[in-house]
């Protein structure tokens, strides 16, 4: 990247070592190219999610802006940053560009990425549900091929999502889905030599695993084991069961104040009402084991999805 001089924010002149510029009419420049403020998207505990507009193409983005509060969040934004760099698939959300900003001391890390106008996986099924319907099965079937897609692919670069759920899916117009938030991941598989890495690893998973999919050998992690890419397994099976029944296995359990890391140790109960195809039920519990040894891999996954799509009718049905 090259480098700019400095530039007005807040009245205040910074420095900086990357090419971003923000001047009081809202608009910014990364990499010698200007794009505009439209408006606020989202906001978490540690980052901001603009909508802003290129000056030249006209066309939007998403500006995820992470605040880095000490050495250790700004190298794990910059985790996050090469996590996008080394992936080049339809499946897994791009960047297209990103900086690191210094303000007052402070550091945030901004990464500008594709705007998905549909949003996440989450809000399609929070519409469905709000209008007492559910997605078809060629739908949740076309979904969760691309999931697949996405997902072997980083599996196959030797690295796993950990954190694998509808909020970290976004969708396109034509359904095809990109997984996004690629910040929790790291290699796929974690040898764990003695109880101190043990706790290290649970603790981690505590912070940046999603309790309601988290998989079970990262509730309590064993003395001596081998987390991989499993975990994601296990949180594919929890967005299916989501996109059947538009709500994880385990959300209730959870807003309930239950235990989740106890109700995880059981096999997945799929509700008697369930409509769909004897065969995506079967693919559920196949995924959905506890015991992560006996879980199968995102290759044997992905073939079953292609089976259960050639014989899925063409039928586009909604169920009340």
């Amino acid at each position: 990247m090259k480098a700019l001089n400095s530039l007005a924010l807040n009245n205040e002149p910074v420095k900086m070592g990357q090419t971003l510029c923000i001047c009081s009419r809202g608009s910014i420049t990364i990499e010698n190219k200007t794009y505009y403020f439209v408006q606020k998207l989202d906001e978490g505990g540690f980052s901001y999610v603009d909508l802003v507009e290129g000056a030249k193409d006209r066309r939007f983005y998403a500006l995820k802006r992470i605040l880095c509060h000490d050495r250790e969040g700004h190298q794990e934004a910059q985790t996050e940053v090469e996590m996008h760099q080394i992936f080049n698939h339809p499946n897994v959300l791009s960047l297209v560009a990103h900086t690191f900003v210094d303000r007052g001391g402070k550091t945030e890390a901004w990464l500008l990425l594709p705007y998905i106008r549909k949003g996440s996986l989450w809000s399609v099924l929070e519409k469905l549900r709000d209008k007492g319907s559910s997605m078809p099965e060629k739908q949740v079937l076309r979904i969760l091929h691309g999931i697949c897609s996405g997902l072997e692919a980083i599996h196959e670069k030797g690295y796993a999502h950990r954190d694998l759920k509808p909020t970290n899916v976004l969708l396109d117009e034509d359904d095809r889905p990109l997984l996004m938030d690629l910040g929790s991941m790291n290699r796929a598989r974690i040898e764990v030599r003695g109880t101190r890495e043990a706790m290290t690893i649970q603790d981690w998973a505590a912070q940046r695993c999603t309790i309601s999919y988290r998989a079970p050998e990262l509730f309590n992690v064993e003395s001596h084991c081998i987390i991989d890419e499993c975990t994601d397994i296990w949180s594919l099976g929890c967005v299916l069961y989501c996109m059947m029944m538009l709500e994880g296995p385990y959300d209730m359990v959870f807003q309930k104040g239950d235990s989740v890391a106890l109700a995880v140790q059981n096999p997945v109960t799929i509700p008697q009402s369930c409509r769909y195809s004897q065969g995506l039920q079967m693919l559920l519990s196949s995924i959905m084991v506890s015991n992560p040894q006996e879980r199968p891999n995102i290759s044997w996954v992905l073939d079953h999805v292609h089976d259960l799509q050639s014989r899925s009718p063409n039928t586009q049905y909604n169920m009340v």
